[in-house]
């Protein structure tokens, strides 16, 4: 495989065991690059409105960008589909070795599209531009190591909870050191029986021109502020930080701050690692590599910040034991954390009796008591376990207990309390997939600039971030290098490699644009409005010694982020956004728009 950029698509049929190749509109090349565009767009035009999410009709994609394997960085891919959790369009996104060889298995190709529904378990084989399906009935039960270990090549798969249809399990890779984590692309892949994708490829070959820009923009990374702060502490320095400026959730959202912070914080990590995850030599060295009483793992900042902090359990070897067992069995840490949270929760408020099928009654700072009831939610086994398997939100539902811990969109939040930083509640509350603070993070910048905002500023900010994520998520640029491609939002490389995308700054913009209102679009279809975006009653209820956020003002800065999106009062694009970006035609008679604040149908 050359610089070239690739320009077709996979298409695998379960239920028929079929496998096609197929060209990608040239205009959808253009108009959204790859990654989270094309996605976007592939699931909007594929995908009729309302299918079950865990039915065999849903898509699962997995879509590389035009600079895929030639970036600084290590390699992603997006895993896309209508979320199980919230209903939302969902992209999820993992790095590490099996990105870096689905680049050269899927040779010349942007992705794999799969739908329909396996007989028996199975896994796809990707090599050479090609696909096959092979049953996989003997690793059906089995943990995320082990599938991993049963295949030649790098592996994407699925853990018990994928197989059991949590509504959070992961899609989990290399070992489960990288998972494809929020809103549950696991429980769709473990309902099509898919048990694992398997890649067998090298990323291409860069020439002259592209080896030598990645060498320049790796300089760049080392001495970027944030390349500096990735090479000394990763994500973990997250935990340090939350707790000093008091936005770390504690005890299931009763407190902003952990008094064992430090004993989970950056410092025990450097004391407890045995290497970084990758060498010391390269620009992004990647995690902390720790050694548990179930093997290596390697912790991001969510794992001691909502299994740690969030259980009040302040022990790290402990924090990393149960990270451990999420990783093995395919299950999102953040919202695995918030269930157990709610559990202790709902049973000290006499909302719900010990889970049955347990050997201990959960308690906050017992790590054997959470680990049995995450496992326990993985196999669904207990009343309330596998109520919670259906999420937070769906367990309080059916139990009682709606106002213990905060969801939006049926998303368990992370570990960032907006209390402490009120524009992250609005980060929150527009991100397209549910409570998410990947599309826009402002809790760093306002503890340090706050003081100076309005709520322009607020809006302005979580606009910027979640426009400028869609581009370089379309990209799919490292979490991390993608920092020093801000500036230009990829355009130089662009135009260094023969590719369709646009190499403007201002269009990528507005690619960032038209991406983030197309997923809109696609919730807006699906009934999400207004109504689907009101703070959480939890955070009108003030920390002890600290704020809370009122409702009315939450409301008028929602409101003044509608308006400056281009969307009506309710939260739907109107027709002169729509025109404005070139999705007029992309629309139909089933979805939504708004002229002014008025709603109507597309004709």
């Amino acid at each position: 495989m050359t610089d070239g950029a690739p320009t077709d698509i996979l298409r695998v049929d379960l239920s028929s065991g079929t496998v096609e190749r197929e060209a990608i509109p040239e205009r959808w090349l253009t108009e959204y690059v790859g990654g989270k565009g094309l996605g976007a767009r592939y699931l909007y035009d594929r995908l009729e409105p309302g299918t079950d999410p865990l039915g065999p009709d849903n898509y699962l994609l997995f879509t590389l960008g035009p600079l895929s394997g030639l970036l600084p960085g290590k390699p992603q891919f997006a895993a896309i589909t209508r979320s199980p959790l919230t209903g939302t369009f969902l992209d999820s996104y993992s790095g590490g070795t099996f990105a870096s060889s689905l680049v050269g298995a899927l040779d010349g190709a942007l992705g794999v599209a799969i739908t329909g529904q396996a007989d028996e378990p199975v896994a796809l084989e990707l090599e050479d531009g090609a696909a096959t399906l092979s049953a996989a009935t003997d690793l059906w039960g089995r943990d995320v190591v082990e599938t991993c270990d049963a295949f030649e090549g790098t592996v994407a798969c699925v853990g018990p909870a994928g197989e059991n249809r949590v509504r959070y399990a992961t899609i989990a890779s290399d070992g489960g050191d990288h998972h494809a984590g929020r809103g549950g692309a696991g429980a769709v892949m473990g309902a099509k029986r898919l048990k694992a994708v398997v890649a067998r490829g090298s990323p291409p070959e860069p020439s002259a021109a592209v080896a030598a820009l990645r060498d320049e923009y790796e300089r760049r990374y080392r001495e970027h502020d944030v390349g500096r702060w990735h090479a000394a502490s990763a994500t973990l320095e997250t935990v340090d930080f939350a707790d000093e400026v008091g936005v770390l959730s504690t005890r299931g959202w009763q407190e902003g701050s952990f008094d064992g912070a430090a004993d989970i914080g950056i410092d025990a990590v450097r004391d407890a690692a045995v290497e970084r995850e990758a060498d010391e030599t390269s620009e992004i060295p990647g995690g902390f590599r720790v050694e548990t009483e179930t093997g290596a793992s390697v912790p991001r900042g969510a794992t001691p910040m909502s299994l740690g902090a969030g259980l009040g359990i302040g022990d790290f070897d402990a924090v990393a034991a149960l990270g451990q067992v999420c990783d093995r069995l395919g299950i999102d840490v953040i919202s695995a954390g918030n269930a157990v949270a709610w559990t202790v929760r709902a049973v000290e408020d006499g909302v719900v009796d010990a889970p049955n099928s347990l050997g201990s009654t959960p308690d906050f700072g017992d790590e054997a008591a959470a680990r049995d009831l995450i496992e326990a939610i993985a196999r669904r086994e207990g009343t309330v376990p596998d109520a919670l398997g259906d999420g937070v939100e769906a367990a309080a539902d059916r139990l009682g207990g709606t106002d213990l811990v905060p969801t939006i969109k049926s998303m368990e939040l992370p570990a960032y309390d907006p209390r402490g930083s009120p524009t992250t509640a609005l980060a929150y509350a527009t991100s397209d997939r549910g409570a998410c603070h990947r599309r826009s993070l402002p809790a760093e910048t306002e503890v340090f600039e706050g003081d100076s905002w309005d709520d322009t500023d607020r809006v302005r900010l979580v606009i910027r971030e979640q426009t400028i994520t869609s581009v370089l998520w379309s990209l799919i640029a490292d979490d991390f290098a993608g920092a020093v491609l801000e500036d230009d939002l990829g355009a130089e490389w662009l135009s260094t490699v023969d590719a369709t995308a646009p190499t403007d700054p201002a269009e990528l913009l507005r690619v960032g644009e038209r991406t983030w209102t197309l997923t809109r679009l696609f919730n807006v279809r699906e009934g999400f409005d207004a109504t689907d975006e009101t703070l959480p009653s939890v955070f009108e209820r003030p920390l002890p010694g600290g704020p809370s956020i009122e409702t009315d003002w939450f409301d008028g800065l929602r409101s003044r982020y509608y308006a400056a999106r281009g969307w009506s009062d309710a939260g739907i694009p109107t027709r002169d956004l729509l025109d404005r970006l070139d999705l007029l035609d992309v629309v139909d008679e089933e979805t939504p728009i708004a002229r002014d604040s008025a709603v109507c149908r597309s004709d």
